[in-house]
């Protein structure tokens, strides 16, 4: 399978080194040249523009930020719909709504492509140790396919269902990850005011029944979320919000999580 990847940021980069040093005939795609010199020490081509790459690839991988960059990467002029031949895989990575995959999965299919959502959780370093969750919604066939590929960058790799399944998943996996940075930060400002270090009570909650991811990154921000809200802020309002959207469509409470999560995004900066 020759694999072209587009997004070659601090997630997407290492990705996209671990396709090509597993040996893929790899054609990479960025904006800013500058994105392309880290893999000159390795056998990854270029391409001018998302059709050149689609056009000499059985798969395209997208790890862009958002819903209009991906939709801009897939059907905009000299995208990858111009130039990618009929039995051809887009692998989504972002982060989007479910909806915006299945509107592009339907111009895809028009051109005789297929399209699965397959969003990550891990970060870069995950990405570079090839650990990466790689959460896959998408036909049964398809999504084998890509499996070899993802699975450079991904352990594990979990089909969820039909198209869209992945990004629900990723969506409720960061809502609750940012209910989870309010709690960890409020028992730890608790734990101040009955007379124990945060630092102290961040170590040894790390190794009883109430660690949490979210418990590490505040206890290593100082127990404060102003550090998380400058990097992830932003973003985390973004996914918060889609998946409220997606309750509301079908008719579900939102109920404790998001009220947990708001109180996170209000303290991070980025209120809902």
């Amino acid at each position: 399978m020759r694999v072209g990847f587009i997004g070659l940021g601090s997630q997407g980069g290492p990705m996209a080194r671990r396709i090509v040093e597993s040996g893929y005939e790899t054609t990479l795609w960025a904006r800013r040249p500058e994105s392309l010199a880290p893999y000159a020490d390795t056998a990854a081509k270029y391409a001018e523009s998302p059709a050149e790459l689609a056009a000499v690839s059985d798969l395209v991988c997208l790890c862009v930020v958002n819903d209009d960059d991906v939709r801009q990467m897939i059907t905009g002029e000299n995208g990858v719909l111009e130039g990618m031949n009929e039995g051809g895989i887009i692998a989504v990575h972002s982060t989007i709504h479910p909806d915006t995959c299945r509107e592009l999965a339907a111009a895809a299919r028009e051109r005789g492509v297929s399209l699965v959502d397959a969003p990550v959780s891990g970060g870069g370093m995950g990405a570079a140790a090839g650990t990466l969750l790689v959460m896959v919604g998408g036909e049964s066939d398809v999504v084998e396919r890509c499996r070899p590929a993802f699975s450079t960058y991904g352990d594990p790799v979990v089909h969820l269902g039909d198209l869209g399944a992945g990004l629900v998943a990723k969506l409720l996996n960061n809502l609750l990850f940012t209910a989870n940075l309010a709690l960890a930060e409020n028992t730890l400002a608790l734990g101040a005011e009955l007379g124990v270090d945060p630092a102290r009570l961040g170590e040894v909650v790390s190794h009883g029944s109430a660690n949490s991811f979210a418990l590490g990154r505040v206890v290593s921000a100082g127990g404060s979320l102003d550090r998380i809200g400058w990097h992830a802020g932003a973003l985390l309002n973004k996914d918060v919000s889609l998946v409220a959207g997606l309750a509301a469509s079908a008719g579900a409470s939102e109920g404790i999580t998001f009220i947990t999560a708001d109180v996170s995004l209000e303290q991070m900066g980025h209120p809902r």
